[in-house]
């Protein structure tokens, strides 16, 4: 009680005004320019209020011009909320979809627009531009003032395959594929779009490898974009091991490794 007496007697009316209708509207993260219009309310010297807001520690500056409560943390919230056309994706998809236990201390947002990496509150974040077409698969998690867009199962897999650098190390990668269950139509049409025929033959070889249910369209789709061109099945691997001619693939992971670090039985 005391704390809150001492909070409301250093606070002007606008700044108590404000923080109520924050609670009123349950926003716990805004824009400068959008906050009015939320809150279908004008505030005289708006920026005077958020800037004593801050220095009073009710507020927290993510970036210029935008804003969260002082305790809001929500890391995946928070980094789709600053990069527009964004969602929670590669390591950290593998993640939240229960496809790794590893955990990166770095979140990972793809987008369409170009950011530049940047920590925000202590969590850094790396920010991966891809082409809006490539902006394909995206669901949410949470409710409320908590949902966040976030590549779903498929493309997540499909883009740690397209950019494995930010999948947290290969090998998780293949045991990710060899827990998810995956859909042949959305895998199928999320290759098309990245266009990308490595990785259309590394998924296809890896999940006919595995013998995953339910996937036979899309071994037979991948199989029909095998084209001349040898590819690493490791593409960060070395120029090694056995060639596999109906994919076209060299495996510089033996067909061994990879079924044993799928934790399946050969």
């Amino acid at each position: 009680m005391a704390d809150s007496v001492y909070i409301s007697e250093n606070l002007t009316k606008p700044q108590l005004e404000f923080l109520k209708l924050l609670d009123d509207y349950e926003i716990q993260i805004f824009k400068f320019t959008e906050i009015e219009g939320l809150l279908e309310q004008k505030f005289d010297n708006l920026s005077e209020i958020l800037e004593n807001l801050v220095d009073k520690e009710l507020l927290a500056r993510i970036e210029k011009g935008k804003f969260c409560r002082q305790n809001f943390r929500d890391e995946y919230v928070i980094g789709t909320f600053v990069a527009e056309n964004s969602a929670v994706a590669y390591w950290s998809a593998l993640n939240l979809h229960g496809l790794t236990e590893q955990f990166s201390n770095t979140v990972f947002i793809q987008t369409t627009n170009k950011k530049l990496d940047k920590s925000i509150l202590g969590i850094s974040y790396k920010f991966v531009k891809i082409a809006p077409y490539k902006k394909v698969g995206i669901t949410y998690n949470g409710y409320g003032s908590l949902r966040y867009p976030i590549t779903d199962v498929e493309k997540t897999i499909i883009d740690c395959f397209d950019l494995p650098q930010y999948s947290g190390g290969y090998a998780e990668l293949i045991r990710a594929v060899g827990q998810a269950k995956m859909q042949a139509d959305k895998l199928i049409s999320y290759c098309q779009v990245v266009n990308s025929i490595s990785v259309t033959k590394r998924l296809g070889y890896l999940i006919e490898l595995l013998g995953l249910e339910d996937l036979e369209t899309f071994i037979d789709y991948a199989k029909g974009k095998v084209n001349k061109k040898y590819n690493l099945f490791d593409p960060q691997g070395w120029e090694e091991g056995e060639f596999v001619s109906e994919w076209r693939l060299r495996l510089n992971i033996s067909k061994e490794q990879l079924l044993d670090i799928s934790n399946k039985q050969y």
